[in-house]
């Protein structure tokens, strides 16, 4: 199984939910007051007969306009028509832009081949709730052009990719184990979105439920301890993936 990381930038996000690219070498963080600076990095993973894209970014272009996801996509040795199947944390934005492309008016499907799977009651709290977080433009035009498969709670996608139904960051969201007989790779979207909220324990405001959220950090940081995950983090600032151990009640990421 090979994991790529697809590194979509670093922004910065304020009260108003906007992301603004953030490049530390030139922009300032005191000119962007009360804000959140994270970065964003949706992963590829090949397995034998799947090519797996795990949350889809914001969905910016470069200059060229093209999808900085597909500019990576390539970069990594593969096409965007190549990838079978987008796995879907939850639909906050940052994760589900990069499902379409906006071209000057025109919306497409990012990844015309593929099989979208996205937790049932994710998308239907994604219609019904008044968060700017969720863009049902984008959903609706899933809805009318995509290939979309519906989960419900947790269980097993393939004999090779189960899923589990956490709530927490959003009430829906839900968190992908791969595993191919040889290597593990664990997906905790936003309820582990960095190796460093493994090392501290805290409630987070930006989370729907915090407390459980940091309670299952400690289960699936127990858990891929001992069975040897490798696990990829949507918005890690000093690593994107990483292995976990634990000595004397502290994880250490390596």
């Amino acid at each position: 199984m090979q994991v790529f990381t697809l590194f979509e930038g670093t922004y910065s996000v304020d009260a108003t939910k906007k992301f603004l690219p953030f490049n530390p070498a030139v922009d300032q963080p005191k000119d962007r007051p009360a804000s959140l600076f994270i970065n964003v990095q949706p992963f590829l993973v090949k397995m034998e007969d799947q090519l797996i894209l795990l949350d889809t970014g914001l969905g910016y272009s470069n200059e060229k306009g093209e999808l900085i996801l597909h500019e990576n996509i390539k970069k990594a040795g593969f096409n965007p028509e190549d990838v079978t199947m987008v796995l879907m944390s939850h639909l906050h934005f940052d994760h589900s832009g990069g499902m379409i492309h906006h071209l000057n008016d025109q919306m497409d499907l990012s990844f015309p081949n593929a099989v979208y799977v996205i937790q049932r009651g994710e998308w239907e709290n994604a219609f019904t709730n008044t968060s700017s977080s969720y863009h049902t433009e984008i959903f609706e035009y899933l809805q009318r052009n995509a290939q979309l498969v519906f989960i419900e709670g947790s269980g097993q996608l393939s004999s090779e990719i189960s899923y589990e139904l956490t709530g927490a960051h959003t009430p829906f969201h839900q968190t992908f184990l791969l595993d191919d007989g040889t290597d593990k790779v664990f997906f905790g979207g936003d309820v582990l979105p960095e190796p460093e909220e493994l090392i501290r324990k805290f409630i987070a405001k930006y989370d729907f439920d915090g407390r459980k959220a940091m309670e299952l950090r400690e289960v699936f940081g127990q858990k891929a301890a001992v069975e040897n995950w490798n696990c990829l983090f949507y918005h890690g600032k000093s690593k994107a993936t990483g292995f976990v151990s634990l000595t004397d009640g502290q994880f250490r990421i390596h």
